[in-house]
């Protein structure tokens, strides 16, 4: 059997579970892209409620399985899905803001786009950059990997924080409207970390300084999602964007 160029979980993961909740949290069926399909088993038991999923990967996985590169230009129309998923797989690529852009452009009005990546604000993280200078599922290995003119696996290569996250999908016209995580990571750090967060916490409020701006409300949230505990404790961050233009 040949070796896939690009690797997957093989297993149905916490994550998995979480969107999959999302999805059939909104009461009517939908067309929706998986990419990257991996494994297919979201795909799998989103089918099983009626829902027409296409599944979009570099790998060929399986036979209905759409070719995408999503270092590239996505093979489709504007305003065609109305949940789009991407699981763990923007910190793959080199360019984020074309992904952004495109999942963006292929979701309709009203829509929704999941994506999960890997958190790099989790406590443990934090910490892990504190004392090496990395994040917390980001090895310098990956970065021994890299070969201009050929298409390989990159491994994870581009860390996105939730406060990136948020600026682009809102520049491509799509406003967060959820943050969940999965399993939490390294709780035993808590009681270590406290003073840290209390610290953090308090910078983070009165670093905008006492006069408030047009904006203060989305400034407010922003400032307490960053202390939300998905933010703070879980190992893959779920975000959840509505598509408003």
């Amino acid at each position: 059997m040949k070796q896939k160029k690009f690797s997957h979980v093989s297993n149905y993961t916490d994550y998995m579970e979480i969107i999959f909740k999302l999805v059939i949290s909104r009461n009517e069926k939908q067309k929706i892209l998986d990419m990257p399909a991996g494994n297919g088993k979201l795909a799998e038991k989103l089918r099983e409620y009626h829902h027409k999923v296409i599944c979009a990967d570099i790998n060929n996985e399986k036979k209905d399985y759409v070719f995408v590169d999503m270092e590239k230009l996505l093979p489709f129309n504007d305003n065609e899905f109305d949940t789009v998923i991407c699981m763990e797989g923007i910190e793959h690529i080199l360019n984020p803001v074309q992904l952004i852009s495109e999942l963006s452009r292929i979701c309709k009005k009203k829509g929704r786009i999941i994506i999960s990546l890997p958190n790099i604000q989790n406590l443990y993280s934090r910490y892990q950059f504190l004392c090496t200078g990395t994040f917390y599922q980001f090895s310098p290995v990956a970065y021994t990997k890299t070969h201009k003119h050929k298409n390989i696996d990159k491994g994870h290569i581009t860390s996105l924080s939730y406060i990136q996250l948020h600026y682009l999908f809102k520049y491509f016209g799509a406003h967060l409207i959820s943050i969940k995580g999965d399993k939490y990571k390294r709780k035993i750090l808590i009681p270590l970390l406290i003073p840290f967060i209390a610290m953090g916490y308090l910078w983070t409020k009165f670093s905008k300084g006492k006069k408030q701006t047009k904006n203060s409300t989305e400034l407010n949230q922003i400032q307490s999602n960053l202390f939300a505990p998905p933010v703070l404790l879980s190992r893959s961050l779920i975000l959840v964007f509505e598509k408003t233009y």
